[in-house]
């Protein structure tokens, strides 16, 4: 065969970014069939119901301290924030307002995802991961257990379920928070507080979280496995794949967050 020519150098930068594409777009393929996989092999026969318990107390109920602490602390320290660049402008009144606002449709849902993601998602990743290299991914398979239903469908639909139930005690959390520091630091009156934070926030505020935390949950649960089922390399494998398992949630539930947003409000 003739060997190939030497790429001139005024095309190297378009070589460089025509590969990171097409490794973009290679990577994008196998995320889809993989979630093609364990979605359409998770809604036939055998089910698993004890994994899907299972997974649910372990996503959601075990991740409730700190998603709860983490609500709380961001809702008073908003409605400081708030309170305080509105005293430049004698805006303090909208505290209450912002306050819900902030915290029922960006920050509980975005907080609770990043939160759960660094809890889960690598754990998810570590687990699977381990399981990959020490071959006991394939001794499932050996004994007529498909991986996909028995191990990825449960965590997967157990994270779409857990983080909107997550997201609506981030929320009250948060308020509470933010209607706490108000209250007993800022001064504000109670009766009007709650008033106003009721007549701001609406059901569709709300409905948005859901939809936005049933995405996050997918997005952390399928980062999670997807890494940990491909990892490679021993424990260096195990580690690479919960670090990207970790990144790559992030940047998800970052991005579609965004979406979502500019979908809802364009």
């Amino acid at each position: 065969m003739p060997a190939s020519e030497p790429v001139p150098i005024i095309l190297s930068p378009f070589v460089a970014i025509g590969g990171a594409v097409m490794h973009l777009l290679a990577a994008v393929g196998r995320v889809a069939i993989f979630t093609w996989r364990t979605v359409s092999r998770a809604l036939t026969p055998p089910y698993y119901p004890g994994r899907f318990a299972e997974q649910l107390l372990h996503i959601g109920w075990f991740s409730l301290p700190v998603v709860g602490l983490t609500a709380v602390f961001t809702g008073a320290a908003l409605a400081q924030q708030i309170f305080t660049a509105g005293s430049r402008f004698s805006a303090q009144s909208t505290v209450p307002a912002v306050v819900v606002i902030g915290m029922v449709r960006e920050l509980g849902p975005v907080l609770v995802g990043l939160m759960v993601a660094g809890r889960v998602s690598s754990a998810m990743a570590a687990e699977i991961g381990t399981m990959r290299v020490t071959e006991q991914l394939d001794a499932l398979t050996t004994l007529r257990t498909d991986p996909y239903r028995y191990l990825i469908g449960p965590r997967l639909f157990a994270a779409v379920i857990a983080l909107p139930l997550m997201v609506l005690v981030a929320n009250a959390i948060g308020i509470f928070g933010g209607w706490l520091i108000a209250v007993e630091k800022l001064r504000f009156n109670s009766a009007n507080y709650l008033a106003v934070t009721r007549r701001f926030v609406s059901a569709d505020d709300f409905k948005m979280a859901l939809v936005k935390a049933g995405v996050f949950g997918f997005f952390i649960a399928l980062m999670g496995c997807y890494q940990g089922f491909n990892a490679a390399g021993g424990a260096a494998g195990v580690g690479n794949a919960t670090r990207n398992a970790v990144v790559s949630a992030f940047i998800l539930i970052l991005a579609s967050n965004f979406l979502i947003t500019a979908m809802v409000f364009s």
